[in-house]
């Protein structure tokens, strides 16, 4: 059986240094999924942009063949049999990209137009490579739209990029790859900015295509869950070569390499035995959200009425010093909601209030209440570590401006003193004093979020919002991370609001989980307890959506549609539509859940 495409010898280099990727060899057959896994920077992406041959300007080919089989075999010379992609004219290039392989990017930002709306840009490519109508091509993006999880398809046809989330942005992409049914589909990190109940949803519906069409898929990923849920064969990388393939059964069973041993032992598991729930103390509480909501008004245009959404209602959480407390919910929950709100950059509904307490000793201060003195005093001792670093850091400043600019605001220390302490934080997280000179672009994604740790670290912080701060980092590279900040938490004494989508995360580094869903909080317990008592249905769902580097154990999609569909639909116990919320319960120490009496 002739393979759909097979990668032999092929050797990318950049200028006269060694290649960064060094004689691979891979084939894919149709139907097929093959997962390319490792680190950042192994050259698992310029090894899949090759295929498409849209390398970077300053990269060159060096060596080898990619042949494929697909429809495009007549296209090269009118005979049948592989072609050789590599020395394929242009034009004919054009005529597969997008239509006979077609590529999801990491970072859907930078490629989609800001300037023009997400539906038309899917239909373009009906539009170029099937020859329809706009009408036409209009009903098949809306019903790709609907596919890939969108809410209100005709409300993002409308859209554009900078008015959706980066989960919607990503969905959006996924569309455009899938709507003109190519035989090969490259994902590269098609997840990362998924929440897991729509990234099982996206699995799925990838899985599903592939059983229609027959198409291949090439899924580049960190995430050893998804390569067990979806691969047949997976090959790993490390520094431009292949340090193993095989059987995905073989490889995550079996490791032979001690690479990939180690790249699977670094991967974040939800632990397998569970711990009887433990009652909060509450006797020194740092950070305290009393009844806390938030609503917006939305402008609906024309003559119609405004609109209100409701993003958070009724949030009670107390953060205890020197704990983590990690909220969890898919994206559009109310997480970040309730962040900004800790941190003062939204002011909640009247009626709520949050309470911050610098010292044991200290009376509480309201952080929405504060005069001045308190702001200024409530900034230096509060912090935030953001989900993107490549957007939190300015591209036109060092390392050493970036981090001692916090500490010339708040007026800390001489100018000497301040590049002292900008070396002491780059030590504590594990970068080279060296670095200070650098600007950001020089930096790997992992090395920006260590920077910006680094920043947040500068003023001596007491407490750390962390919004999604490991979403978009390989598992070694996370872990790293997650090291790092149970360090300096140790070190610090530092209490940590931790705000993520994945569940094996939270349950290494949370000492407490709430769970939202709708803005409410619909779950709440220690992680050893809710993972394995969880008694709401939506909490379930994601539990089923987290996908385990274990092929015998594939995500249960069906449990995830149930509890991550409208609350309506949850069983009677726990349904609820718009405010009309049950009450949060307690059903042993600890352990609260929102149903009915």
């Amino acid at each position: 059986m002739t393979a759909l495409l097979d990668v032999r010898d092929l050797t990318i280099g950049f200028g006269t240094s060694a290649p960064v990727v060094d004689r691979v060899s891979f084939s894919v057959n149709a139907g097929e999924t093959l997962a390319l896994v490792g680190e950042s920077g192994s050259g698992k992406t310029l090894t899949c942009r090759s295929v498409l041959r849209i390398l970077p300007d300053a990269a060159q080919m060096r060596g080898g063949s990619i042949q494929f089989a697909g429809k495009s075999s007549a296209q090269g010379g009118g005979t049948a049999g592989p072609v050789n992609l590599t020395g394929l004219p242009e034009k004919a290039m054009r005529d597969i990209r997008g239509n006979l392989i077609s590529m999801i990017f990491q970072e859907p930002m930078r490629s989609l137009s800001p300037l023009h709306r997400l539906g038309g840009q899917v239909a373009e490519v009906l539009r170029l490579h099937r020859d329809m109508g706009r009408n036409e091509a209009k009903r098949a993006v809306l019903e790709q739209f609907d596919k890939v999880g969108f809410v209100d398809a005709e409300r993002a046809w409308r859209s554009y990029p900078f008015e959706m989330s980066g989960g919607m942005r990503q969905r959006a992409m996924i569309a455009m790859a899938m709507v003109a049914k190519p035989e090969l589909l490259i994902a590269d990190e098609p997840t990362t900015a998924l929440d897991v109940t729509t990234q099982a949803q996206v699995l799925g519906l990838i899985r599903s295509l592939q059983k229609e069409t027959g198409m291949a898929v090439i899924l580049v990923t960190h995430d050893l869950g998804v390569v067990a849920n979806m691969a047949q064969n997976v090959v790993v990388m490390n520094k431009g070569r292949v340090m193993e393939s095989g059987h995905a059964s073989h490889v995550l069973g079996a490791p032979a390499h001690p690479y990939t041993a180690k790249l699977f032992a670094a991967a974040p598991m939800i632990p397998l035995v569970a711990k009887p729930a433990r009652a909060p103390s509450h006797d020194d509480v740092i950070l305290d959200l009393r009844n806390v909501s938030k609503t917006y008004t939305m402008r609906a245009g024309g003559w119609r009425r405004p609109m209100t959404v409701s993003a958070c209602q009724n949030v009670d959480l107390q953060l205890e010093r020197g704990k983590t407390l990690a909220i969890v919910g898919e994206s559009g929950s109310g997480k970040t909601t309730c962040a900004r709100i800790a941190m003062g950059a939204e002011t909640p509904d009247p009626g709520g209030e949050v309470l911050f307490r610098p010292d044991p000793t200290a009376e509480p201060i309201a952080i929405h209440a504060m005069t001045t003195a308190e702001r200024t005093s409530f900034q230096r001792q509060a912090q935030m570590v953001f989900q993107d670093p490549y957007s939190s850091l300015s591209p036109r400043m060092r390392v050493q401006e970036a981090l001692t600019e916090p500490m010339e605001i708040h007026h800390i220390g001489s100018a000497a003193d301040r590049r002292d302490k900008a070396a002491e934080m780059l030590r504590w997280v594990g970068l080279n004093p060296d670095m200070l000179t650098r600007f950001p672009h020089a930096f790997s994604g992992g090395q920006r979020q260590r920077l910006s740790i680094a920043r947040a670290l500068t003023l001596n912080p007491k407490l750390l919002i962390c919004d999604e701060p490991t979403s978009a980092l390989d598992v070694s590279v996370q872990d790293q991370i997650l090291t790092l900040l149970e360090d300096i938490r140790e070190r610090a004494n530092l209490s940590y609001l931790f705000i993520s989508h994945d569940l094996a995360v939270v349950a290494r580094i949370a000492d407490e989980v709430a769970v939202m869903r709708a803005g409410v909080i619909v779950e709440q317990a220690a992680p050893d307890t809710l993972f394995y008592n969880p008694q709401h249905p939506y909490t379930r769902a994601l539990i089923a959506a987290q996908p385990e580097p274990d092929i015998n154990r594939p995500i249960d999609l069906d449990l995830v549609a149930k509890g991550a569909g409208s609350p309506l639909l949850w069983p009677e116990n726990y349904r609820f539509e718009g405010t009309q919320v049950p009450a949060l319960r307690e059903l042993e120490p600890g352990h609260m859940v929102r149903c009915h009496a």
